[in-house]
């Protein structure tokens, strides 16, 4: 019986603990891996931007930010395996993982040949299709595409419509849209969307909530058609408002 060759891979650890990670970094060294080392979720993100790597290992207890929503905001570019490698014993932990887009999870302590042997099979697949392409919003009914004025979103397909053009939304901007369009015309408390969107909320959570609706409003404004509004609502949370004019109605 034959097995796949495994090539060398550049690989993304992000771990806070240093002699775990420098373990570790010896260890898929000494396999012909190019390991990078990254000790916060900001520096994560800068890494993975110069190096493009193949495969990234990510702790969810880091110092800056919550693992899982690093995990989603690499997800919305990367195309690569995430394993997701922590001591958190929460047991929420593995699900949101997934539906944030880990294709594995691992609990610590571990087993390094079984990590090796985990990272060597996901290298193996370099073309599975990630968790990202599917997202975790509700679709509305038969698939429908809901009419707000000039926006259209079309739920069966996931895509986005302003005045005709496509609007070029990232996964996470699409499930915010849909969530807020889900309730128009209401207000939604931050924790609200941060869990239909992340499934979970904390600190970290609302700040990249945050980020992620700056985003949204600007791709909105920048629209050839005037957009429904998206407003913060200071200490009650953010609303997505449309008012029928001239018989340009709202269709469910």
């Amino acid at each position: 019986m034959t097995h796949a060759t495994i090539k060398p891979a550049v690989i993304l650890l992000v771990e806070d603990d240093a002699p775990l990670a420098e373990m570790l970094r010896d260890r898929l060294t000494m396999k012909g891996h190019e390991v990078w080392l990254a000790e916060t979720g900001a520096e994560a993100e800068a890494v993975s931007q110069q190096v493009s790597p193949d495969l990234i290992i990510i702790d969810l207890l880091l110092p800056d930010t919550n693992g899982l929503v690093l995990c989603a905001n690499l997800r919305e570019r990367f195309k690569g395996p995430i394993i997701i490698c922590t001591a958190s014993k929460r047991p929420e932990d593995p699900v949101l993982g997934f539906k944030l887009g880990a294709n594995d999870f691992v609990q610590k302590p571990f087993s390094c040949h079984e990590l090796e042997a985990r990272i060597g099979a996901h290298l193996r697949q370099p073309d599975r299709t990630t968790a990202a392409s599917v997202p975790t919003v509700t679709p509305a009914p038969d698939g429908a595409v809901q009419v707000i004025g000039p926006l259209a979103i079309d739920r069966a397909r996931c895509r986005v419509t302003q005045g005709g053009m496509p609007m070029h939304l990232t996964p996470t901007e699409y499930r915010l849209l849909s969530v807020l369009a889900d309730r128009l015309n209401h207000v939604l408390s931050s924790k609200e969307l941060a869990e239909r969107v992340w499934g979970a909320h904390d600190t970290s959570i609302c700040r990249s909530l945050e980020v992620h609706l700056r985003r949204l409003r600007a791709k909105l404004k920048r629209g050839p058609a005037t957009p429904p509004i998206l407003t913060a609502r200071r200490g009650l949370g953010f609303e997505l408002a449309w008012e029928p004019v001239d018989g340009n109605g709202v269709s469910p």
